[in-house]
């Protein structure tokens, strides 16, 4: 477990306009005093950072990494997870996913792309200032309206979406390539890169690009019925990042053919979670992702002090909170 390091702390879902919720400094004390080692900062709020200025100014960097450390923390990873969504929206979710842009650019879906590629490269520039060595984004999603085939796809369909994917991707994976930065896709329901499949056909298209790699959360593959131990072995060189939380299937969804069976993400293997096949120098286990999502209940637990009692923020009753 040498290159596993943390909790870290995602602060998309609690960043708010009250205090301690509504500055970046007062926010790191609060992960800080909960007893978390690193923050991962969702980049699109501006009540929290900038990412734009992060591009094109060290010092703010350097102000920002001030903040972190002056609180004992650490910078894990920038976020651009609602900007890479909107890098590739398929027509039929323009209305949905309109909200993720800002407001001058709804209703355009060409110029909410161009600025999300702009985003992104901003996001690579930023993370090197920040002395950042991966970053975290989500895929977009191009075929996922068609994952389940009926009425029959035509054919070629899905190899035609997954080739103008990666036509999007490839000058951005350059970016992050040219800041010594890996961009890791969360691989999740809803967007194109959702399982092993799905990622080994953009993988190839981008001809294996060195920066295109993983964030691994299980909950995901819990959602899909997928085995979440196997897919480390498989793709264990690619998995540059890591977010956890408990899960289990309150109804619905049978979870290994046992509905309501709560499921272990130590996993079915009795050694669990192997840090050492981890390729990364050091991967943060960063916590607090999604909550309440579809027919998933999850329990995140807090860092040191409420070790082993469940955070009260961290109960959602509604749809998916933003992972």
């Amino acid at each position: 477990m040498t290159t596993i390091k943390g909790p870290a702390i995602f602060l998309a879902q609690f960043a708010g306009d009250a205090a301690p919720f509504n500055s970046f400094k007062s926010i790191a004390a609060w992960a800080a005093k909960l007893g978390y080692k690193g923050v991962q900062i969702p980049s699109w709020d501006a009540r929290l950072f900038d990412l734009k200025r992060a591009a094109e100014s060290k010092s703010y960097c350097d102000e920002i990494r001030g903040t972190v450390v002056g609180h004992g923390l650490e910078i894990t990873e920038l976020s651009t997870h609602l900007q890479g969504q909107l890098v590739a929206v398929h027509p039929a979710y323009d209305a949905a996913f309109d909200g993720f842009a800002p407001e001058k650019l709804r209703g355009n879906p060409k110029a909410r792309q161009a600025w999300a590629v702009e985003q992104l490269l901003f996001a690579a520039k930023a993370s090197a200032n920040l002395g950042l060595a991966a970053h975290v984004s989500f895929s977009g999603a191009l075929a996922w309206p068609y994952i389940y085939p009926w009425p029959q796809r035509p054919a070629g369909l899905i190899e035609t979406a997954f080739d103008e994917l990666a036509k999007r991707w490839r000058p951005i994976l350059d970016a992050f390539d040219k800041a010594g930065v890996d961009l890791c896709f969360e691989i999740h329901p809803g967007e194109d890169l959702h399982d092993g499949v799905t990622f080994e056909m953009f993988l190839e298209r981008v001809k294996n690009h060195p920066r295109c790699n993983i964030l691994y959360d299980p909950s995901h593959f819990v959602l899909q019925q997928l085995d979440y131990l196997e897919y480390i072995d498989l793709y264990h060189e690619r998995i540059k990042m890591f977010h956890v939380k408990d899960a289990r299937s309150l109804r619905g969804i049978p979870v290994l053919g046992e509905p309501g069976r709560k499921v272990s993400l130590a996993g079915r293997r009795a050694s669990g979670f192997r840090g050492d096949i981890f390729q990364a120098d050091a991967v943060w286990v960063s916590g607090m992702g999604s909550a309440g999502v579809g027919v998933l209940h999850q329990e995140q637990r807090t860092g040191s002090g409420g070790r082993g009692a469940v955070h009260p923020a961290a109960h959602y009753s509604g749809g998916e909170q933003f992972v």
